[in-house]
């Protein structure tokens, strides 16, 4: 389980806030990528935060209101746009960057999972691989982020129906991909994204 071990000894040295960064749809094939920056008030840590993979449907949707309800929270986006332009790895970094400067406050430290970090960040920062399993924040982090894409994803999925993105999130289930070929390619698709990409250039 996560624990608070990593921001205690930041804030020990001096380094208040800490805020716990993560993202949510690297895999997918469509829609943004999404990253979330939380600060944990060290007193009120909402109780069962864990890397957003291993809980419910339901229970990320618990913590992501009680963490909405105390807790500091930045929210920030990679446009498919952005994601085709630039590469998917890029895309969150900078989802993850914005996320950092959405925040009501600027950390004096950001805990970031992964062994990658953005460019050009407003404070010091510091990777943890792996972290939305080792590291509150991050864990914090990660459920904000997955909870704020499959919503947008679920919405995505009002306007286009049929590729089960309220089920999948937009990752290459077998339904989405049968989904592709019958229904074509949306506006919202990755086309660097090869399942993508093919249908798009199969005659070539």
């Amino acid at each position: 389980m996560p624990d608070f071990q990593l921001e205690s000894d930041a804030i020990a040295q001096g380094l208040s806030p800490v805020a716990g960064i993560d993202e949510a749809g690297r895999g997918p094939l469509c829609g943004p990528v999404v990253a979330a920056a939380v600060i944990l008030a060290p007193d009120n840590i909402p109780p069962g935060l864990r890397d957003s993979k291993k809980l419910t449907a339901r229970r990320r949707a618990e913590l992501f209101d009680i963490i909405s309800g105390q807790c500091h929270v930045g929210i920030g986006l990679a446009s498919v746009g952005e994601i085709d332009d630039i590469n998917i790895l890029r895309a969150s970094l900078l989802a993850m960057r914005r996320a950092i400067e959405d925040l009501p406050e600027s950390p004096a430290l950001a805990l970031i999972d992964g062994n990658r970090q953005p460019e050009d960040l407003p404070c010091p920062a510091r990777t943890v691989v792996k972290g939305d399993d080792k590291v509150l924040s991050i864990a914090a982090a990660s459920v904000m982020a997955k909870v704020t894409r499959d919503r947008i994803m679920a919405d995505l999925a009002r306007e286009f129906p049929g590729y089960g993105w309220e089920r999948n999130a937009g990752y290459g289930t077998r339904e989405h991909l049968a989904a592709l070929n019958t229904l074509g390619v949306t506006p919202h698709h990755r086309r660097s994204f090869r399942p993508v990409h093919n249908i798009l250039y199969q005659d070539e």
